[in-house]
Parts: structure tokens; sequence; C-alpha cells
């Protein structure tokens, strides 16, 4: 296979795989109408792949995802691509080990953004899945990569793969779409649990020695090796 087909064949396959990762969303209730996206780095080069804007999550399909350069340019597609391009191309270009970025706009993180207020790391899923509290990051406009800025200046010194951009809602990162849709998932479950944990009193913070190793546990000891 040559250098260009290999890399038409990544680019396929990210195309099925970032479609597909799309149902996640839906499934899980993180997105209304034809709000967030889902977002994959094409290894080895300077591309990524992402949902275009606008489109309908029942009309979406591996042929409708977008490919971009890093610069948020449209390399190859029929439509135009998320209004987040941009941002994504910035996290993408500023931290090589990130694969993959996801945008929701689910309910509780969502509430927890609208505050401007981090989600204190109260339960042991927060410290396996995030190493802490779930951070904010600064208010910017949507359309460049001002929103891009504050993920990577929030995120690159925390374990948290997750950030709720102030006044606007979650992204999620991961050493790929999938592993980020994961971290979507997760937030919004702990966001809702610790909204209604503040209903019934404040919660308890753990220690962060605790934390610290749920989180190496978790990170490398857990699941199937």
């Amino acid at each position: 296979m040559t250098a260009v087909s290999d890399v038409q064949a990544t680019i396929a396959e990210l195309r099925r795989t970032v479609s597909d990762l799309h149902r996640e969303l839906t499934r899980y209730g993180l997105v209304v109408w034809t709000a967030g996206n889902v977002s994959a780095r094409v290894p080895d080069h300077d591309l990524l792949v992402i949902k275009p804007s606008g489109v309908s999550y029942d009309d979406l399909t591996p042929e409708s995802m977008v490919v971009c350069d890093l610069d948020g340019e449209v390399v190859e597609g029929e439509h135009a691509p998320s209004s987040d391009t941009a941002a994504a191309a910035y996290v993408y270009r500023h931290m090589p080990e990130v694969g993959g970025v996801v945008h929701t706009h689910s309910t509780y993180a969502c509430a927890w953004a609208a505050r401007a207020e981090p989600i204190p790391c109260v339960l042991t899923m927060m410290a396996d899945e995030f190493g802490g509290d779930i951070p904010v990051g600064p208010f910017a406009l949507i359309g460049d990569d001002s929103i891009g800025r504050g993920i990577v200046e929030t995120l690159k010194d925390s374990n948290s793969r997750a950030v709720l951009m102030a006044g606007h809602g979650p992204f999620t990162i991961g050493t790929d779409a999938r592993e980020a849709v994961k971290a979507a998932v997760m937030l919004e479950d702990v966001a809702r649990s610790v909204h209604v944990s503040r209903q019934l009193g404040e919660p308890k913070p753990i220690d962060p020695a605790d934390v610290a190793s749920l989180f190496d546990r978790y990170q490398n000891v857990y699941g199937q090796r």
C-alpha cells in the first residue's frame, strides 16, 4: 500500500468511527438538535476529521464527515465543518497527546458551566476518570480558536480530560475519539450526581492523596490489559 492510499484508508476508517461515535452522544442524551460534535486526529498527519456544521444527527454518515488541516481549513468534504473546528484544531496543535476532542451541551455539565463553578472531586468515579476536580475554562466566543486556547490553558497542567467552558459547556479530550466520548459520558454522570448531593447538603471532597491513588489504579491497573 502506498503512502497516499495508506492515509486515505486511515481517513476512511476515522470517518466511520467519528460518524458512529455521534450516536453515543444522542444515546446518552448529551446533545440536542444539531449541537455538539466529535472530532479525531488523523495519526501522523496534520489532519482531523469532524462533524459537519448544522447537520442533523440522524443524517450523519461517514461520507458527511469533514477532513480539515490543523489550521481548521477544509481539505476534504462536501459540507462546512463544525463551528468548533478552529477550537479543536488548536487543541490538536498544542496537545500532541490528544487524539480526540468532544463538545456536548449535556444538561448538568452545562449547569455547572453556567455558574462558572468547578465540579469538586467528591466521588471515587471522578478520581478514577478525571484525577480531581473538573476545572472551569474562560468564557470565549465561538468561531475562532479562542475556545481552544481556553481548553489548552486550563487542561495543560491538569489530570482532567474535561473542562467546563464558562457560559458555554463541556469539552472533553482523549487519546482517541472514543476515549473523549467516554469522558463526556462520565462527566455528565458525575455532574448530575454532585448536583443531587448538594440538594442534600455539602458534599465532602476526597483527600488528594486518595484521589492520586485512585487515579493511578484506574489508569494503570483497572480493566483488561
